[in-house]
């Protein structure tokens, strides 16, 4: 697997680097050991599938709190997303950034996204499902968001959210914020 560090703190692009032959190709697209070695959480307590059947639909940007920090890995296994993470850990050099990831369905890519992330997605495709790994079961009493169009985050998105649901259209505006 290929590690490329992503403009957010502690965050990585990772990539398979598929062994190929006349049947197709293998690919590792997670270990143990080698996400240890590059200093990312690399305890999966939980795997989740997402499915979004229209273009447009947005989820997020949602983050667990202590004492359930979540660590994701996020990949596509069908259609395409606009990937967004926003750092929202306080003494981090890059609090308050935020970064976008193209990832599509069999390109092999994944996200990481370190604990107190704001992560979230807007579909390009129809029918798109994606995959998260996780380091720490989902906790409802830990769940939080905020507004995937706070003002203060200035986040790019490559289209508008036509599908969002009520719960992620009301999430805060960070504090500080008009």
């Amino acid at each position: 697997m290929r590690f490329t560090n992503l403009p957010i703190a502690g965050a990585a692009l990772v990539e398979p680097e598929p062994i190929k032959d006349d049947r197709g190709y293998f690919a590792r697209v997670w270990c143990e050991e080698e996400f240890a070695r590059h200093g990312l959480d690399s305890r999966a307590a939980q795997a989740n599938i997402g499915v979004s059947h229209k273009q447009g639909t947005l989820r997020g940007l949602h983050y667990q709190v202590a004492p359930d920090l979540e660590a994701k890995l996020v990949r596509c296994l069908r259609g395409a997303v606009w990937d967004v993470m926003v750092d929202l850990r306080p003494d981090s050099p890059t609090y308050r950034r935020w970064h976008g990831v193209e990832l599509r369905g069999g390109d092999g890519r994944a996200v990481y996204v370190p604990p107190l992330c704001a992560h979230g997605y807007v579909t390009l495709e129809d029918d798109t499902e994606l995959w998260y790994q996780a380091s720490v079961p989902f906790a409802p009493a830990s769940a939080r968001g905020v507004r995937y169009d706070d003002p203060s985050l200035g986040i790019t998105w490559p289209r508008p959210a036509l599908v969002i649901s009520d719960r992620d259209r009301a999430w805060p505006l960070l504090p500080g914020d008009g």
